[in-house]
């Protein structure tokens, strides 16, 4: 493999792992809140679509790709009423909003499959983008994955040192403590709900917006599962979900790298890799590390007068 493909196959990687690394933070910020979301495949797909039409609509990605967080938010507020106010299973409702989600893309979506749409274009980053090798995978991508870069340390620092991360932190560990120092834990329950829907929202426009410019039924074709995987994977820090969405970003690029040269390994075998990689994820997090990292009332209800 010449020294050209490689760069080529590893900035198709960090493209891959873009759209996973916008639901993966996206999931991690919900559940650092204490509210379980097993909804972010269906979440991803009517994010790409309200992103897709409003691009194919206005003309604008930008107001698109906002559109398509709005999107996510408002299926994420759908899984709050369930959980947060009505106290519903987590699971069972998370479950339930993918399905809902990937069948609602899917009636509104046929009649533009196959249509393209205005959306974001790859640029080089002034100075960045010409450092030899590091410029050619990293800065002349799409705006984006610019904008992906500084989620992560963003997220970090609003945990760590922010009064509201604080207390979506409290919030995911201890609902009761929390609510003796005066804090609304339902609140900040809600807040990391629908600011993680938000992300999760854009991980989906970024599918139909930078990363395909088209739209077709099931776009997010399990992403939204490898996210929900990634989370455990990356120990509930942005950091390590960032090098675990290049990760699984990179076995994509890798198996279409494949379908395109010709190997005569079958096509279904191919499409399993980055799956068959979810799984040897999961089972190595459970081999390396024998305690869990999970917020401690992550899934459990909390009541409005607990």
């Amino acid at each position: 493999m010449s020294l050209e493909i490689l760069l080529a196959l590893l900035a198709a990687t960090v493209q891959a792992g873009t759209p996973i690394l916008y639901a993966t933070l996206g999931e991690i910020l919900t559940e650092k809140g204490g509210v379980l979301n097993l909804g972010v495949e269906g979440m991803m797909l009517v994010g790409a679509l309200a992103g897709f039409l409003t691009a194919l609509h206005t003309g604008s990605p930008a107001l698109a790709f906002m559109a398509g967080g709005l999107a996510g938010a408002g299926m994420a507020a759908l899984h709050g009423v369930v959980c947060i106010w009505f106290q519903g299973n987590q699971t069972v409702s998370g479950l339930a909003l993918t399905i809902f989600g990937t069948g609602l893309a899917g009636f509104f979506g046929t009649p533009y499959v196959g249509r393209t749409a205005p959306g974001f274009d790859k640029f080089s980053l002034p100075v960045l983008g010409d450092i030899p090798l590091v410029g050619d995978i990293f800065f002349q991508q799409d705006a984006l994955v610019y904008v992906s870069y500084l989620i992560p340390p963003l997220m970090w620092a609003f945990f760590r040192y922010t009064r509201w991360g604080l207390g979506v932190r409290a919030a995911g560990e201890s609902p009761a403590a929390t609510r003796a120092a005066g804090l609304n834990v339902l609140g900040f329950r809600w807040a990391a709900l629908l600011g993680g829907g938000v992300l999760v929202g854009f991980g989906g426009s970024y599918l139909s917006l930078a990363y395909t410019h088209l739209w077709t039924n099931g776009l997010s074709s399990g992403r939204g599962w490898i996210a929900v995987a990634l989370v455990i994977f990356a120990f509930w820090r942005p950091s390590r979900a960032m090098l675990g969405a290049y990760l699984f970003g990179g076995v994509m690029a890798f198996q279409l790298r494949l379908q395109a040269m010709g190997t005569a390994l079958p096509s279904s075998i191919l499409l399993m890799l980055p799956y068959v990689l979810t799984i040897a994820a999961l089972a190595f997090s459970s081999w390396r590390s024998k305690r869990t990292e999970a917020p401690a009332a992550l899934g459990v209800n909390v009541e409005p007068s607990e």
